[in-house]
């Protein structure tokens, strides 16, 4: 494209972008060999339109059903064409008065190193309440989804006992922090490997962890709870959830977020062997999309952004530097190699 300076601007020089695009649809877990590097011009926004330099994008376990060529809840990647997801950066040209450039904005045009989209499609956010990142991270989807989750979906009350899966991860190491914060007793977080578990309670506020490496969850639930779960925050399915239903107490709530055990499977997975003590117990299994949420943004953002100003809110990141290795931080964070939320940073 002819950067614009400012909206109406003068055309100076043309700029590339490298963008990742899906090159194969996996069978399984996929490989790096479902993506390829694309370099490709910039072309110029339309009117209304901005282009946006991305400096952070967010990769997220949900992308793995994207790969697929199913019906879900979100369109499928297409081939050949460049992924998108969550990204945050700088405004470099405008074609809109609401936004202009200079402007921080987070969208959803991300796995590439510039966007083109419309204004209306972006969100100034401000960086003098927390950094760009941040939005990507606590302050983004994966903060409001544990927010939805324990306020909304599976709500906590004042001395619940509340577990959480894949607790070292992006909503995970928020929403036992979170689950303090609104009243629960004893927090009990699941993770993969025994520095995680120690992260668990040493940095994100979990009283107990559960290392889903090293032996039986139900074994170790029961130890961790011996009274009983009143809330279970789920994003891995499987075995977890399992577990979690029969440590349930009597009108216990459970938040379907997710099920990461099931991403890669090749056929048909099967339900809980425990599912009637569901209805025995008179549980409520919830499921939740976030963006069905997206009203509480303001409401999450004025509550997260003072506690993370305070300390009274820590976060996690993994890092991965360039648009060549996001395929590489995608395929982390479905092996569980992240701690916190998987950043990739466009601008280093």
């Amino acid at each position: 494209m002819s950067a614009q300076k400012n909206t109406g601007g003068t055309a100076t020089t043309t700029l590339f972008s490298t963008e990742v695009r899906l090159a194969a649809r996996p069978v399984g877990e996929p490989t790096e060999a479902a993506f390829e590097l694309v370099r490709t011009a910039v072309p110029e926004p339309a009117e209304g339109q901005i282009v946006v330099r991305n400096t952070w994008m967010s990769v997220d376990p949900y992308m793995r059903g994207r790969m697929d060529d199913a019906p879900s809840y979100i369109p499928p990647f297409e081939l050949g064409a460049a992924l998108d997801g969550s990204a945050v950066g700088v405004v470099v040209a405008s074609r809109s008065a609401a936004v202009p450039v200079g402007a921080t904005v987070s969208h959803f045009l991300g796995w590439r190193e510039y966007a083109v989209l419309d204004a209306a499609a972006a969100t100034v956010v401000d960086t003098a309440l927390a950094p760009a990142e941040a939005y990507l991270g606590a302050l983004g989807t994966t903060g409001l989804t544990a927010y939805a989750a324990l306020t909304a979906i599976a709500p906590v009350r004042e001395g619940d006992v509340v577990l959480v899966s894949a607790a070292a991860g992006a909503v995970g190491s928020v929403a036992g922090q979170l689950a303090r914060k609104l009243g629960a007793s004893r927090v009990i977080g699941s993770a993969g490997g025994p520095e995680k578990a120690r992260r668990l309670v040493t940095d994100f506020g979990y009283d107990a962890a559960l290392d889903h490496r090293a032996g039986r969850l139900d074994e170790q639930l029961a130890e961790a709870a011996p009274d009983g779960v009143d809330v279970y925050l789920d994003s891995v399915g499987g075995d977890h959830l399992r577990a979690a239903i029969g440590a349930m107490r009597t009108g216990g709530r459970i938040a379907l977020v997710g099920a990461v055990s099931t991403y890669n499977a090749t056929a048909p997975v099967p339900g809980p062997d425990n599912l009637f003590q569901a209805a025995a117990k008179e549980l409520n299994l919830r499921g939740m999309l976030v963006s069905s949420h997206f009203h509480l943004f303001p409401e999450w953002i004025g509550k997260a952004s003072g506690w993370l100003a305070d300390g009274s809110l820590r976060t996690g990141e993994t890092v991965v530097e360039g648009i060549d290795r996001a395929p590489a931080a995608f395929l982390g964070v479905l092996r569980g190699a992240n701690t916190g939320k998987m950043l990739v940073r466009l601008d280093g």
